[in-house]
């Protein structure tokens, strides 16, 4: 048995928090997610629509995207329409004085964005749902926990 601990790494995008985007779509970014972004990266973030969300990467964590987007996507059979689909949404979004951004009305109004939304850590960057889309994507993901049982075992988590 390995009595070892690794140290986890202290700046990460983690949890999740509901927040209102105010009448010009600007969202007010947790101080936590802040704090990693000052800490590790830059204020600014590269924001673009995904499947059911708006992914929020640091500049640093996109260009890693982009990067294998280049290099390792090309051969892959029809990966041009999902390079399309994603890169036409691409924006950079500048934290203001008061740590929000402002979410571009398109990319709001892709998603059926109301006033309410929702931030969800994902480690290396964190994704923005309507809260309606979040609540039904976190019934679905529960509904089917244990299909994740067999990923997670090879892993050594379970």
């Amino acid at each position: 048995m390995n009595n070892v601990k690794e140290k986890v790494p202290e700046f990460r995008f983690r949890s999740r928090s509901e927040h209102t985007l105010d009448a010009k779509g600007r969202l007010n970014i947790p101080s936590r997610f802040r704090e990693v972004l000052r800490e590790i990266y830059s204020e600014t973030l590269v924001v673009t629509n995904w499947q059911k969300s708006l992914k929020a990467y640091p500049v640093a964590e996109w260009e890693r995207v982009e990067k294998k987007l280049l290099t390792e996507a090309p051969g892959l059979s029809g990966f041009s329409d999902f390079v399309r689909y994603v890169i036409s949404g691409v924006t950079e979004c500048h934290l203001d004085k008061q740590g929000r951004i402002l979410l571009p009305g398109s990319l709001r109004s892709e998603f059926g964005f109301g006033n309410e939304v929702v931030l969800n850590g994902m480690l290396n960057h964190f994704e923005i749902w309507d809260k309606g889309a979040w609540q039904n994507e976190t019934r679905r993901t529960r509904d089917k926990f244990e299909d994740f049982a067999p990923g997670l075992s090879s892993l050594g988590i379970l």
